[in-house]
């Protein structure tokens, strides 16, 4: 696929490096000429110089041939005029775009083909804040995900040593509760994938991909892993775009929020429009007296969401040693997060791995609803739509434990309406049908998309 990205700022450069790695052929337009000199050393794509809202920075780049566009400078301006060139002049079949702003998404008149022509929307902001709340919501996982509208959530967690599944084989894991709609579809030891089997032990320290009814979601964490305690206090340290949404969305929830915000003038602004049960506090999160006077020792969960990393990892490290139960920080470097995850930090979140979660749903080929990166970005889950019908498909007709399917790839779940069939694989898969499938490698997922994939005597 032939895809132009405008800007080769933080969303773009990784936006380029985890579509480079999937063979497509790309190019990125961005004023900075340094910016581009660094992208080209590090990876093979094409590089432009130029502003990617002007005509001749888009013809430079042979937007002509492009499949698709992904705007994602630092001005939502940009990329909103940046979507309508590509599609009046250059009929660029697939634009996206990167904005910032929350009062553009609820104006969709501005975004249609009679508008700015944007076929969706990415939000790093949003993505992370939805992301953090749900570790909030489930204070044992180390990853929640929603599929299908919210009716199946994929949950990676570790497995305590209280649980009453450890030490036991998985074909036990519903006669034990047989009322919780939940299955295991992958399990990391030490580093390393385990056969899954029926007889599969399960052992504390395991870290398993779970996949369950959202509606029994609690019940099913809580069976692998007993240390649950309800999550009341949070701290931010970082009061900017990301820390105010999550700062708003938790105390929304009727959360105890405290933000800590090194600008004063920024905590002014927050003072007054964060909700009233948020506490904000001027300082810096790296202050081990303000921590300690702030009684961190009694927070839940702190985070970390600062624009850098090397804060958010030092305040979490010193949150964590004051005595904070759960530390989460916001880490942009890959090769930062990797080291931190498990360690003094218990979850490092990466806001590019967020966001490419958006934009894997319109990259894949096939009917994919939702994609979303597990495993640090090595292994992905899928929601793909069956069509067709028994001549045309390899799917429709066919019982779930008969599928053809690459090594290590498993379907987790099958949704049809507000039904979810989860532990059943005897289910006939029916057009129209809701899909979830596990995929362990990323070089699984053509092969995964060409099952789905109808024939053409269908049309």
């Amino acid at each position: 696929m032939k895809i132009l990205i405008v800007g080769a700022g933080r969303v773009g450069t990784s936006v380029a490096e985890n579509l480079v790695s999937e063979h497509n052929d790309i190019t990125v337009i961005d004023p900075d000429p340094s910016r581009l000199t660094d992208l080209q050393e590090r990876f093979d794509l094409r590089v432009v110089i130029g502003d990617g809202a002007q005509l001749s920075a888009l013809k430079r780049a042979a937007a002509e041939d492009a499949d698709m566009l992904v705007a994602c400078a630092a001005s939502d301006a940009t990329n909103l005029v940046a979507c309508k060139i590509a599609r009046q002049l250059f009929n660029i079949p697939r634009r996206i775009a990167r904005i910032r702003s929350p009062e553009i998404p609820q104006m969709p008149e501005l975004l249609g083909e009679d508008g700015f022509c944007v076929d969706a929307l990415i939000s790093p902001e949003n993505s992370v804040t939805a992301y953090m709340q749900k570790l909030v919501e489930f204070p044992e996982a180390l990853q929640v995900v929603d599929m299908a509208q919210g009716l199946v959530s994929v949950v990676t967690m570790r497995v305590s040593l209280g649980s009453s599944m450890a030490n036991h084989p998985l074909k036990d894991l519903r006669a034990m509760n047989p009322d919780v709609n939940a299955r295991v579809v992958d399990i990391m030891r030490l580093g390393r994938a385990v056969t899954i089997s029926p007889e599969t032990i399960v052992r504390p320290g395991d870290d398993l991909l779970l996949i369950t009814d959202t509606a029994h979601a609690h019940e099913a964490v809580h069976q692998m892993n007993q240390a649950r305690q309800q999550v009341r206090r949070v701290m931010i340290a970082g009061g900017g775009n990301i820390g105010a949404r999550v700062a708003t969305a938790l105390a929304n929830k009727g959360y105890n929020v405290r933000v800590i915000e090194q600008s004063l003038e920024r905590c002014e602004h927050l003072a007054t429009t964060l909700p009233e049960n948020t506490l904000v506090l001027h300082g810096n999160g790296t202050d081990e007296g303000l921590l300690e006077r702030e009684n961190i020792e009694e927070m839940d969960t702190w985070m970390a969401l600062t624009s850098e990393d090397e804060d958010n990892i030092m305040s979490s490290l010193l949150a964590k040693r004051l005595g904070a139960r759960r530390v989460i920080a916001l880490i942009n470097r890959q090769a930062y997060g990797e080291l931190m995850q498990g360690s003094h930090i218990d979850i490092a979140v990466s806001p590019s791995q967020a966001t490419m979660s958006e934009l894997l749903r319109y990259v894949r080929r096939g009917d994919i609803v939702a994609a979303h990166r597990l495993r640090g970005g090595l292994a992905e889950v899928l929601e793909l739509v069956a069509h067709g019908d028994k001549k045309s498909s390899k799917v429709i007709g066919k019982r779930v434990h008969a599928l053809t399917l690459p090594k290590g790839v498993s379907v987790g779940a099958v949704v049809r309406g507000q039904e979810i069939f989860i532990t059943d694989t005897d289910i006939v898969i029916e057009p129209d049908d809701h899909v979830i499938i596990f995929v362990p490698r990323r070089e699984q997922v053509a092969q995964v998309e060409k099952l789905f994939q109808v024939s053409a005597s269908f049309f």
